[in-house]
């Protein structure tokens, strides 16, 4: 089993052209699970084709680009987070969970859609994929695609293994079901206080270029927070983009693992 830590970032030096799949292996140190192919976005991005054409609406091969992700939604307070992020014109991906989420809350995954929020998948009932069988990993990722679908017109391409914790045999399951797995290099930790200012600073010392920030808005102190973040990272030069944006022009696969 594999579980991924904001500090065990896996850097790819990546060639245009290169084999970029299979260019580092993790191990776990119990066991025998491996995860194979960790890519950064970064790296693939730099990796596509250079046409010399500009990415629209953000080029973050010329931006100072950063990913606002929000996981475990959508919640009774997510409408006062997509006030904020409407307000200060930041689109983020929201890795949605099932059972008591989209399932309770389907007007909130459609306000996110219309809002051109990017939406992934956090599994139904947020189960540790690396102890279930292939057919219960996807018993925990399809109904989330079907709210979904069902409800914006599109089911996710991303998704986010609970706790991070994922192996090449997740990703196997994964790629058959059109899904690549987005982890993070910025965690504040926030489902473990409630302290506002804490989160704040947590999410400033340790973001930067093109990094994967990694919230909770379901927490008290979460939402207070952001605010603040978008403003102190923009003023440090940043562009909030969605992960698929920071990743163009190339695009994410479904198996491979991307993690900044």
């Amino acid at each position: 089993m594999i579980r991924h830590k904001h500090s065990a970032a896996a850097r790819i030096a990546g060639k245009a052209g290169a084999p970029l799949l299979a260019a580092v292996t993790i191990t776990a140190l119990a066991g025998c699970s491996t995860l194979t192919g960790v890519v950064s976005p970064a790296d693939v991005r730099e990796a596509a084709k250079q046409d010399g054409r500009r990415i629209q609406p953000v080029d973050c091969r010329t931006a100072k680009c950063v990913a606002l992700t929000f996981d475990g939604g959508p919640s009774e307070p997510t409408p006062k987070l997509l006030d904020i992020l409407k307000r200060e014109k930041v689109r983020a991906t929201f890795f949605l969970q099932g059972k008591g989420h989209t399932d309770t809350y389907p007007d909130t995954v459609r306000r996110m859609a219309d809002e051109g929020h990017e939406i992934a998948n956090h599994t139904w009932s947020h189960e540790n994929l690396t102890e279930l069988t292939p057919d219960g990993i996807r018993d925990e990722i399809a109904p989330v695609q079907e709210d979904v679908k069902k409800i914006t017109g599109h089911a996710p391409t991303l998704m986010r293994p609970p706790g991070g914790a994922t192996d090449d045999h997740i990703s196997g399951v994964l790629k058959k079901l059109g899904l690549s797995q987005i982890l993070w290099s910025v965690t504040a930790k926030d489902y473990r206080t409630t302290d506002t200012a804490l989160i704040k600073q947590r999410v400033l010392d340790r973001t930067e270029r093109d990094g994967i920030i990694l919230l909770h808005e379901r927490y008290q102190g979460t939402i207070p927070a952001v605010p603040g973040i978008i403003t102190e990272l923009r003023h440090r030069g940043y562009t909030f983009v969605t992960v698929p944006q920071l990743m163009a022009p190339a695009r994410p696969e479904p198996g491979t693992v991307y993690r900044p």
